[in-house]
């Protein structure tokens, strides 16, 4: 049984907390990318606003993951790695086959994503692969030279660019307020069952949901007495993020679903909406969403740059130590060998696949392993917070463990079906 954990003093925070938001909306914009965008907006077009409240209870799982990684930061003074570590080796070895698998696929759909509406903004300039290369390595560069405040920073930028247009296009092609209250009653149209749990579980939701107790880390939260900053933080980055993804079923509602006209599912299915855009509004409005499909592609670049390159860093220092270096040892993520290692293995062996078609292997490996890590997390953190390992005063309550419960057993079934749906 690992040792009852306690809690440190720390100055008292702030009262003006409003100002330090930031690690909740960093870590929302970087798990809401192009493939939220298409899933909402896809939503909106198949069945108008009927799923507009699963939207919505996506959004509220996602606030109580990360509230319950925040506190599990924050009460214990431990990371969730060193939480992980305490159930089992399996859980080390586990995240440490997910996390390299994971990002090598990654680095290549992230870069594409980003170079998509690139292309389309600039016809005659480079092709998808070199703004595929270009994003990658800008992504890098913002994040190798950068510590957490400066990337916080452009983080924050490139969601107010996305935020700004998704909303504007929302309300310029004008909802209907009647059937958005409407759509809010939970109700399942014929054969939406398993498409609902899909929209429920993408949300926001990837791996760098477990990078937000360090994001809290770096933002110099690390004691019990700034849990009140982390809650308002992360619930006004996932209130934020409900905002936008409503935004864009309405997009997908009065834009298609009325005209029944349908998208690509991929992050292609975006560029047919910038052509909607064009025939109904014009190539301003048009060019006006591209670019806030860039910030929302690119922000996520970099997001999981920096975020899943701590995880990894603090994984190698309790796998490896001796490999791990000093500065990880000492908590001084930003600037070790592990942490840079990863931005590395993030960016360029990724590129090869953007010059070949992807091995179906390693897709079927990916869609196996990274179909395991949202139950995985959810159900973790259900243990970690209601045993030993966290202050008593600190452990779930009835809700919380609801919402857990309720969201590990929806990616479970997420993952049954993604595993059903692989090429075998």
């Amino acid at each position: 049984m690992p040792p009852v954990a306690t809690t440190r003093e720390t100055p008292q925070p702030p009262t003006r907390r409003w100002r330090l938001i930031g690690p909740g909306l960093v870590v929302a914009a970087t798990g809401v990318g192009a493939g939220d965008l298409v899933a909402t907006t896809v939503a909106g077009s198949r069945y108008g606003y009927t799923l507009l409240w699963a939207a919505v209870v996506g959004c509220l799982i996602k606030v109580a993951l990360a509230e319950a990684t925040g506190r599990w930061h924050l009460s214990t003074g431990r990371t969730i790695l060193d939480g992980w570590r305490t159930m089992g080796r399996w859980t080390t070895w586990y995240f440490g086959i997910y996390i390299v698998v994971w990002g090598f696929v990654y680095g290549a759909t992230a870069m594409s994503a980003s170079a998509l509406p690139l292309v389309s903004l600039f016809p005659d300039g480079p092709s998808l692969r070199v703004w595929g290369i270009l994003s990658g390595t800008a992504g890098l560069a913002c994040v190798w030279f950068n510590r957490y405040a400066i990337v916080e920073k452009i983080m924050m930028v490139f969601t107010g660019i996305m935020f700004v247009v998704v909303v504007s296009l929302a309300i310029r092609v004008g909802p209907d307020v009647a059937a958005m209250g409407a759509g809010l009653w939970p109700t399942l149209p014929d054969g939406s069952v398993v498409y609902t749990l899909g929209l429920i579980g993408g949300v926001g939701g990837t791996i760098t949901l477990a990078s937000y107790g360090y994001w809290v880390t770096a933002k110099g939260w690390t004691t019990v007495r700034w849990m009140p900053m982390m809650r308002l933080d992360n619930r006004v980055a996932y209130a934020t993020t409900g905002v936008f993804v409503i935004a864009m079923m309405v997009i997908g509602a009065e834009l298609l679903h009325s005209a029944e006209v349908a998208i690509t599912t991929g992050d292609r299915g975006l560029l047919d909406l910038g052509e909607v855009l064009d025939a109904r509004f014009g190539s301003i409005t048009a060019d006006f969403f591209l670019i806030g499909f860039f910030a929302a592609s690119f922000s996520s670049v970099i997001g999981v740059w920096h975020g899943v390159s701590l995880l990894f860093a603090d994984f190698v220092a309790h796998a490896r130590p001796a490999l791990a270096g000093p500065e990880a040892l000492a908590g001084d993520r930003e600037h070790s060998l592990p942490f840079r290692a990863y931005l590395l293995w993030l960016t360029f062996p990724p590129m090869a696949l953007l010059f070949l078609d992807q091995p179906i292997g390693l897709v079927i490996t990916y869609g196996v392993l990274g179909s395991f890590f949202m139950p995985f997390l959810a159900l973790t953190l259900l243990w970690l917070l209601n045993t030993g390992r966290t202050p008593l005063s600190w452990r779930n309550g009835w809700l919380s463990n609801l919402v857990l419960a309720a969201s590990g057993v929806l990616f479970l079934i997420l993952c049954v079906q993604q595993i059903r749906d692989l090429p075998w």
